[in-house]
């Protein structure tokens, strides 16, 4: 006669005679590429939620002819680490911010040159996680010195609050240029 632990045992092996080959092809999947390389994909039906087109038609406005909005630019193509780091710190501080991106980017219109960064905040940025991700980029754009301005999303808006809030937010230098800009445009007609 087998006693209870002998019996345990049999039930055991059965079972790691049935489960292992399911495990390996598991573990196989997971950790070896897939040779085939022909992944689906599907097109987005918008770049931007009905509510980031509105506010985007706003800021279209609100910047006039001297500037051009670009939308969801990833943050790295426009903040990166600074040299002097060690290889993983860089890598490190260059991963918490690949894969995210700014709502929009304020650029000058002729060069494209990066002057402020925009986001639009809706209900989501009450949440822990969404806290957290606007605290790294806060902290990014102010270690780069880019301007962030933070916009809370609204069913309408005032054409000269979100003039005006832009305008305040931007450094003197920028200012400046505006001014001799719209003097040359001035003197021109």
């Amino acid at each position: 006669m087998m006693n209870s632990n002998q019996l345990i045992l049999i039930g055991l092996g059965f079972a790691l005679i049935i489960l292992l080959p399911l495990l390996l092809r598991i573990f196989t999947n997971l950790l070896v590429p897939s040779s085939d390389n022909t992944y689906r994909y599907r097109k987005q039906d918008a770049l931007f939620s009905s509510a980031e087109r509105s506010f985007l038609g706003i800021l279209d406005q609100a910047v006039g002819d001297q500037y051009r909005i670009l939308g969801k630019v990833r943050i790295a193509d426009v903040i990166t680490p600074e040299k002097g780091m060690n290889r993983r710190h860089w890598q490190i501080a260059f991963n918490r911010i690949s894969a995210k991106h700014f709502d929009y980017l304020l650029c000058d219109k002729h060069t494209l040159e990066v002057i402020a960064a925009i986001e639009l905040d809706d209900k989501s940025h009450k949440q822990t996680r969404t806290q957290q991700r606007d605290l790294l980029i806060e902290q990014a754009c102010e270690s780069a010195k880019l301007p962030l301005i933070r916009f809370d999303a609204k069913r309408s808006y005032q054409l000269e609050l979100i003039r005006s809030t832009i305008h305040t937010a931007l450094p003197a230098k920028t200012h400046a240029a505006e001014e001799s800009s719209l003097i040359l445009t001035a003197s021109k007609t």
